[in-house]
């Protein structure tokens, strides 16, 4: 699955120009990643240079009910570090958001989440939805 949902507004996104890292914490050890934004997209998951894009692109599992189409909670991230450098959240993203546990001020939707390479970035996946990271699905 995959694509956009045509029932939700859409975001103003400014995709990255030049390489950055991103992070992921994990029950493990921190998984690092170079982003470089030549690759873009990796897939069709989530906005084109989303976290969650990202993440599947880079072999990282991140639940992901929908198809990343701002549809459920499932792929919800909290950003430690960056979030000043990642588009807006929109209402449609907030309502899903609202559906979440754990729900933070730093959190977001992966799918939807898009850094613009400007920081690097470190996320966390809550405990509740690192049963794919952790088991490698």
């Amino acid at each position: 699955m995959g694509g956009s949902n045509p029932y939700i507004e859409k975001s103003e996104t400014a995709i990255a120009k030049k390489p950055f890292k991103l992070t992921f914490i994990t029950p493990e050890k921190p998984i690092e990643i170079e982003v470089d934004p030549e690759k873009f997209p990796y897939g069709e998951t989530g906005l084109p240079g989303s976290i969650l894009d990202i993440a599947l692109g880079n072999g990282i599992d991140v639940e992901h009910a929908c198809g990343g189409v701002c549809a459920c909670s499932t792929c919800h991230i909290i950003v430690k570090q960056g979030l000043d450098t990642c588009n807006e959240a929109t209402d449609d993203e907030n309502d899903q958001l609202d559906e979440a546990p754990g729900l933070t001020l730093q959190s977001r939707l992966g799918c939807q989440c898009v850094p613009n390479g400007e920081k690097d970035l470190i996320i966390e996946i809550p405990e509740w939805n690192k049963n794919l990271v952790k088991e490698s699905h």
